[in-house]
Formats: structure tokens, C-alpha cells, sequence
């Protein structure tokens, strides 16, 4: 099944695929081992940042054999990409999905950039995802205006894209305050467009306004900060009451912390 029709099948059952950002071996582990437990399809996510630390080979080699030992239906997909070039290196390395994140831009350019590399995906044969509207990235206000449905039909149109990232209250990173999300927003959306509706930002939202996402129209919910948030906060605490030097017997113990967090997770995304 290519990751198009998954997202498609997500949308006509009203669940959604988690899509799980990894930094390295221990967090791509973590987030195997929960899919397994949950017998879980996996989207595996890289930021251009990822890519730098690990390597672009050595990433997508990773997530592909870890996919492999643990048998699971899996893609990979790149998160943010920022420029045409990187997106033609991931799906020259192999990605089944890129996601060109032009939001920032002026609308008109956001959809030439987009149209652009959903025209060099084609000849992949793999997903596109873009962001429309504001969604506050790390240290951001997150203060801004929400997609409309006007502008999600005319940008959907334009550019042919098969998922699209929404801004209806959600934010990268933390929350300064408790984060609520427009549903009646995304309903429109979701009545304006067949494309895939992406959440961007579900770190630290409850589960069952999550829920209430995804039973409205998200069919594609990023996790990533609580992933590495867990993962470095567990590894704090175990260095200060331990001695060991023996980074094998340590850094398995965060990995559980954070299986257990992607455990709830992936339950959250495929209730009903």
C-alpha cells in the first residue's frame, strides 16, 4: 500500500497515521518498538537538522532496516523541508514522502514552490505534504491567523498536493498556554477539500481534543517534541543517580520512557 492510499483510507475511516520524528538510533527504536507492541503502520520522519546529524544514507538506511527487523509497514518522510533542493536529495535517496514547508512566504509563492516539487514527487510516485497558514514554529508567537477554506481550495487546486498542514490552534514546540484547537475550522476545511489534513504541533495536546481532530478530518498527526522531550528528560534523571559509563546499559532505559509515551500515542490516533 503506498502511503497515498493509507492516508486516503485514514481520511474514509476517521483515524489517522502517527507520524513520529526520530533524531537517532534510540528514538528510531522506541518508536519501532511501540508499533510493534500496537501492530501499528509507521510514518518515519526526518528534518533537514536530523539529516545533517546522521547523515542522509545513513538515516534513510536506518529507518528502512529498522522497518525490516521489526516487520512493519512503514514510510519515510521528510518534515519541513525548506528548499527544493533538499526535497530532490531525499527522494533521490529513497523518501516515499517530502513535505515542502513554504508557509512563511507570501501565499502566491508558497503555491509556485509547491506546485514545483509536486511535480518532480510525481515522477517518484511519492506523497506531498505543504503547510498553509501560520503555525508557530519553536519560540514563535503563536498568535495568528487560522486556514480558511477559501484559501485551502484555491491553494489544493493550484498545486495538486496530497496532504496539507493546517493552522487551526496548534504550534510546534511548547505551549505557552493551553492549546485549543478550531474545530468548527477544520470542518470546513475538511467539506471544502479531499486532500489529506495534516496536525502539525500535537505535543502536549490532550488526547481527546487530539481525538476530536481526527474524527473531524485530521488524518495525519506529527508527533516530535515530546519524542526528544522525553527521551532527553529521562536520560537527565538516569545520569545523576548512576556511575555508569557504559552508554549501552544507559541510554535502553530513556528509549523504554519513550515507548511507553509513542504506547498512548499510537492507541490515541486509532480509537474508535
Amino acid at each position: 500500500m503506498t502511503l497515498q492510499e493509507k492516508l486516503q483510507q485514514c481520511r474514509n475511516d476517521k483515524t489517522a497515521l502517527l507520524a513520529t520524528n526520530f533524531y537517532n538510533f534510540e528514538t528510531l527504536q522506541a518508536v519501532l518498538l511501540a508499533a510493534s507492541v500496537n501492530n501499528s503502520p509507521v510514518l518515519l520522519q526526518l528534518t533537514k537538522s536530523s539529516i545533517d546529524y546522521m547523515g542522509l544514507k545513513m538515516a534513510v538506511a536506518m529507518a528502512r532496516q529498522g522497518l525490516a527487523d521489526y516487520n512493519l509497514t512503514g514510510w519515510v518522510h521528510l518534515d519541513h523541508g525548506n528548499s527544493v533542493e533538499l526535497v530532490q536529495s531525499c527522494l533521490d535517496a529513497g523518501f516515499d514522502s517530502v513535505m515542502i514547508d513554504a508557509s512563511e512566504k507570501p501565499l502566491d509563492e508558497n503555491i509556485a514552490t509547491t506546485s514545483r516539487v509536486v511535480e518532480i514527487a510525481r515522477k517518484y510516485g511519492a506523497n506531498v505534504e505543504a503547510e498553509l497558514g501560520f503555525i508557530a514554529k519553536l519560540g514563535q508567537s503563536q498568535e495568528g491567523a487560522y486556514t480558511t477554506a477559501d484559501e485551502a481550495t484555491k491553494f489544493v487546486s493550484a498545486t495538486g498536493v496530497d496532504a496539507l498542514a493546517i493552522a487551526i490552534g496548534s504550534a510546534h514546540g511548547f505551549y505557552k498556554s493551553a492549546p485549543h484547537l478550531n474545530i468548527d475550522r477544520l470542518k470546513e476545511i475538511h467539506e471544502a477539500v479531499s486532500t489529506v489534513l495534516v496536525l502539525h504541533g500535537s505535543s502536549g495536546i490532550p488526547h481527546d481534543m487530539v481525538q476530536e481532530a481526527i474524527r473531524n478530518g485530521i488524518s495525519k498527526v506529527n508527533l516530535a517534541t515530546e519524542i526528544k522531550d522525553n527521551f532527553m528528560r529521562s536520560l537527565k534523571g538516569i545520569l545523576l543517580n548512576s556511575n555508569e559509563i557504559d552508554l549501552r546499559k544507559v541510554f535502553p532505559q530513556a528509549t523504554q520512557i519513550v515507548k511507553q509515551l509513542l504506547i498512548e500515542k499510537y492507541k490515541m490516533v486509532s480509537f474508535g
